[in-house]
């Protein structure tokens, strides 16, 4: 596994944890990566991406819910809500990725980590939050006229 794979999952873990035992405190992190080995450049992509979500939370949840209509936020799975979280907090605000590697990775680290209908929930949600966020220009790029 790569680099951003390994750290995707490593935040999912982490922003699960935490979202289980309510807000953490700073001390958390340096326990969780007691437990969590991971190389130097893992641990910092995910602790980017850790950081990303928690400042973006709200935002972030807001805009899964506009698609996950009539459905608490809490009342999603716990690691769905976080892979979903993961995957919503790169498609506002890590460009440089691509819309179908950001879904890729999380339907897939959805199917390892959680159980059942994960993969197909989390494909649907993410998919219609993709074209939401990052729509696809359908226009060809016209031809400038030289006169």
């Amino acid at each position: 596994m790569g680099k951003r794979r390994d750290g995707r999952e490593a935040a999912i873990q982490f922003l699960f944890a935490r979202d289980l035992q309510g807000e953490s405190k700073p001390e958390d992190a340096d326990v969780f990566w007691t437990l969590h080995s991971a190389k130097t450049s893992t641990r910092a992509y995910a602790e980017s991406l850790i950081k990303g979500v928690i400042e973006h939370q709200s935002e972030i949840d807001e805009h899964i819910m506009s698609i996950v209509v009539n459905f608490r936020i809490e009342r999603l799975a716990a690691v769905d809500r976080n892979v979903l979280r993961l995957a919503a907090y790169e498609l506002l605000y890590c460009p440089d990725v691509p819309a179908p590697v950001i879904l890729n990775e999380a339907i897939d680290i959805a199917k390892a980590l959680s159980a059942g209908e994960s993969g197909s929930f989390v494909n649907g949600v993410l998919d219609k939050l993709a074209r939401a966020l990052r729509p696809v220009s359908n226009s060809k790029p016209s031809i400038a006229n030289p006169e």
